[in-house]
């Protein structure tokens, strides 16, 4: 009974400090514009490094904390594997600033300052920023519209949350208001711009206007 026990204690003892478990394996899955030197650079665990001594917790902040990441899981895989699952950042708006032009996520992140995809929508607002109310109504807006009408705005304006407008990719101008009522908008939206005009207001859908 005590050489068991003794016995497993030593076993514990090995995996945890010896090189039984040593990880000689960093699996990186899930990234693309974050390349896998800046995933392991961030991970900061060494090969070498027992397994059951990799901090999972700690080392999923230090990748999170690189700035086109959204979601991070770190998870010891036995025998000798540490794997990283990143979800990045996708852009949805990008915005004009001094410093350059910089990106956006569905949660009103700003996380790169670099040239938009293309498809990423222009943001027009006093103060882009996480906390700004006008981007979180222009986020909600844009977020909202079904693929057909998505697919033709340009740019969204939002300066005021009551007073937000898409500017489609032609040149014309759906002035939408408010974010409420964003289904209903887009339902009348869509057969309103198969007709003629230059200006399709649907800020208030019962009574939407064309000039």
């Amino acid at each position: 009974m005590l050489a068991a026990l003794v016995a497993s204690i030593a076993f514990v003892v090995v995996s945890y400090f010896g090189p039984l478990w040593a990880v000689d394996t960093i699996d990186v899955t899930g990234n693309a514009a974050v390349t896998r030197e800046q995933v392991v650079e961030a991970l900061q665990v060494v090969e070498g490094t027992p397994l059951p001594r990799v901090d999972t917790d700690g080392a999923a902040s230090r990748v999170a904390a690189i700035p086109k990441v959204a979601t991070v899981r770190v998870q010891r895989v036995y025998p000798a594997t540490v794997r990283v699952t990143v979800e990045e950042r996708i852009p949805v708006v990008f915005f004009d600033a001094p410093d350059g032009t910089h990106l956006m996520d569905v949660d009103a992140v700003d996380f790169a300052v670099e040239p938009p995809p293309p498809g990423v929508v222009r943001l027009v607002a006093a103060s882009p920023s996480f906390g700004n109310l006008e981007t979180r109504s222009a986020l909600a807006v844009l977020t909202s519209l079904p693929a057909p009408l998505r697919s033709q705005v340009a740019q969204i304006d939002a300066p005021t949350i009551s007073a937000v407008s898409l500017t489609l990719y032609d040149g014309r101008v759906v002035v939408w208001g408010s974010n409420d009522d964003n289904e209903y908008k887009a339902s009348v939206a869509l057969p309103l711009l198969t007709q003629p005009g230059q200006t399709y207001d649907v800020s208030s859908p019962d009574l939407p206007t064309i000039r």
